[in-house]
């Protein structure tokens, strides 16, 4: 692995699984650890690594079903309580015993407040977070649109995306190819990775364990429209709304200071998201729609203000900071201005 000056490549053996990971700056530096998101690896830091001043220890772990960490089954009922735990045992694994500043990624948005729920935390930053409602199938409030929260988890994938996945297609003939999958929703559609970098990330997303244990998971047949329901393994499972809440941020005492942000034309977390089956429907993209009155759209940024809002109104301090223009990942197509902001708001 051939990585950019100053950064290191290390695994661990934890009391969970084996972890990867990348790391740059000093052994006792202040504990800074980056978590990615779904379809990604650590290495979608990397860039941002050499750039970090040098008081921090940075970590940013592939996380369990990802990258070159050991393929272990994700148990969906626990939420993303799985990554977060995972992520405690590589900090004891290492040695760090310092309240981490975490930055939390899509996906592992969930992940550091459920950690911030067991350990002492310096600060959150969530970068483009899923809804604290989880992804598909809510009304704003959280409620479900149906009993067994038809229309999310792992029956809603692309099966032609999850199976270029698993025989390892780096190719860009389809729109179902990673490579298209990233330039389509990862960034701005203005953005374009250099090719060599590309490379790089197409490559670290073919590591995903695919099937029922890791992406998308397993699912269940539902009389509900779409049809398809959660099941209990794998990571749509776990970012499922049947599982995956974290609007108890406003219940965490101490309350440490949160950081949000997020580009404007995010397309997967967003209050009109291609991805949701709501605007899928309403699209006539999948039939059989019962409407806006039964499957609204999911207005995930919505969500993730009002929560904030609760946050800040409890006690909470809260930076909130819009990317314009950019997408899902500000930290690659804004990075210049999303790092300056992080170092800003760390203490």
């Amino acid at each position: 692995m051939t990585l950019l000056p100053g950064v290191r490549s290390a695994t661990a053996d934890t009391d969970r699984l084996r972890m990867h990971y990348l790391e740059s700056g000093p052994a006792d530096g202040v504990p800074l650890v980056l978590l990615h998101g779904n379809l990604s690896t650590g290495r979608f830091y990397e860039h941002l690594m050499p750039r970090i001043p040098e008081r921090f220890r940075v970590i940013a772990p592939d996380m369990r079903g990802f990258g070159d960490t050991e393929p272990k089954s994700l148990d969906a009922t626990r939420g993303l309580a799985d990554w977060a735990d995972d992520t405690a045992a590589l900090l004891d694994a290492l040695g760090v015993e310092a309240a981490p500043h975490l930055v939390g990624w899509s996906t592992a948005g969930a992940a550091i407040v459920a950690f911030a729920h067991t350990r002492p935390v310096a600060s959150l930053t969530f970068l483009d977070p899923v809804s604290p409602f989880g992804y598909g199938g809510v009304h704003r409030d959280g409620t479900p649109l149906f009993d067994d929260h038809a229309g999310s988890g792992g029956g809603g994938a692309n099966p032609d995306v999850v199976a270029r996945l698993a025989r390892g297609d780096d190719s860009d003939e389809s729109s179902s190819s990673i490579r298209n999958v990233i330039r389509a929703l990862y960034w701005s559609p203005k953005y374009r990775l250099p090719a060599d970098r590309e490379d790089v990330l197409v490559a670290e997303v073919l590591k995903t364990l695919t099937g029922d244990d890791g992406y998308p998971g397993d699912s269940t047949a539902s009389t509900n429209w779409p049809g398809t329901a959660p099941g209990t393994r794998g990571i749509l499972n776990a970012l499922s709304p049947k599982y995956c809440r974290w609007d108890d941020i406003v219940d965490l005492d101490p309350m440490p200071p949160v950081l949000w942000t997020h580009g404007t034309a995010d397309l997967v977390v967003s209050d009109a998201s291609p991805l949701d089956f709501g605007v899928l429907g309403a699209a006539e993209a999948v039939p059989g729609w019962p409407g806006p009155e039964v499957f609204p759209a999911q207005p995930m940024v919505t969500q993730i203000r009002d929560v904030l809002e609760r946050y800040a109104a409890a006690g909470g301090k809260v930076r909130t900071e819009m990317l314009e223009g950019s997408g899902h990942g500000p930290h690659v197509d804004a990075a210049d201005r999303w790092l300056e902001v992080l170092l800003d708001f760390l203490p």
